[in-house]
């Protein structure tokens, strides 16, 4: 968020004190959280101008809002593979915008996309870089990975790929797991030659939501990429189990990421 904020012109939030606020919400809320397998309490906070003034500059006031909405599986396949379109039309964000910034703007600009490839019965849609239209860079909720002869593969940042915080935890635990991930500039027609030569064994998604969504099917220019036979691959669903499993408290957390939860964690109303 305080990336985000340092490029639209907020104000830095107080990181430890809004953390704490958002446990103690939590906590007064605890009677939402779901507790049916593959359920969780979505917590977004996000921040909007107050500003009682219309007009093309930074605001100076603001407000800093969190809403809780218990949630099921981000997508109606679940952790089942979904199918990607790959836009070659329009364009989400270049360098120098604001695509690396969790803004509104960004999903705004992805919906004339998302609506008509919803309409041909794809879940989502496959951004390529602004200026050639080439490179890979990401899905409209998610991050993206692909597995190419063993190698696991993500595109780098650039600064119109947002680094999204499920993103930071897969790589840490495929590192963790010692297995090969890099982070490249990678061209859709180098993963259709990887397709070709029997080689891309794996493709999926990361988000805060979706947690994990493996990709079964890409479509580019008019060709059909069928990825692991329409199944979900091994790593996806190691990744999706092991993430869970350590968000839900049954498996252990080498990295701290976990946050408890307690009464004693209050802190003043203004």
């Amino acid at each position: 968020m305080n990336r985000s904020n340092d490029r639209l012109c907020i104000p830095q939030i107080d990181e430890s004190h809004v953390l704490k606020a958002i446990k103690q919400l939590v906590h007064m809320e605890k009677d939402w959280v779901p507790t049916a397998e593959g359920t969780s309490l979505y917590i977004r906070p996000f921040i909007i101008s107050t500003e009682p003034f219309i007009g093309v500059a930074p605001a100076h006031h603001y407000k800093l809002i969190v809403i809780l909405s218990p949630v099921g599986a981000y997508y109606k396949e679940g952790i089942n593979p979904v199918k990607i379109a790959v836009e070659n039309t329009f364009v989400r964000a270049v360098k120098g915008g604001t695509g690396e910034a969790k803004t509104g703007g960004n999903y705004a600009s992805s919906l004339k996309a998302q609506e008509l490839c919803a309409k041909q019965g794809f879940t989502q849609v496959l951004w390529l870089d602004g200026v050639e239209k080439k490179y890979i860079e990401e899905v409209g909720s998610m991050n993206v990975f692909f597995k190419i002869d063993g190698e696991i593969v993500t595109p780098s940042l650039n600064g119109s790929i947002l680094e999204g915080v499920t993103r930071n935890s897969v790589i840490q635990l495929l590192k963790h797991w010692q297995l090969p991930v890099t982070e490249k500039r990678i061209s859709m027609e180098e993963l259709y030659q990887a397709h070709m030569d029997g080689t891309l064994e794996e493709a999926f998604g990361t988000g805060t939501a979706a947690v994990i969504s493996p990709i079964g099917q890409l479509s580019w220019e008019g060709k059909d990429l069928h990825i692991n036979n329409g199944k979900t691959g091994k790593v996806a669903k190691a990744l999706y189990e092991t993430l869970t499993g350590i968000q839900y408290g049954k498996e252990k957390d080498p990295f701290n990421w976990i946050e408890k939860v307690t009464e004693t964690e209050t802190i003043p109303v203004k």
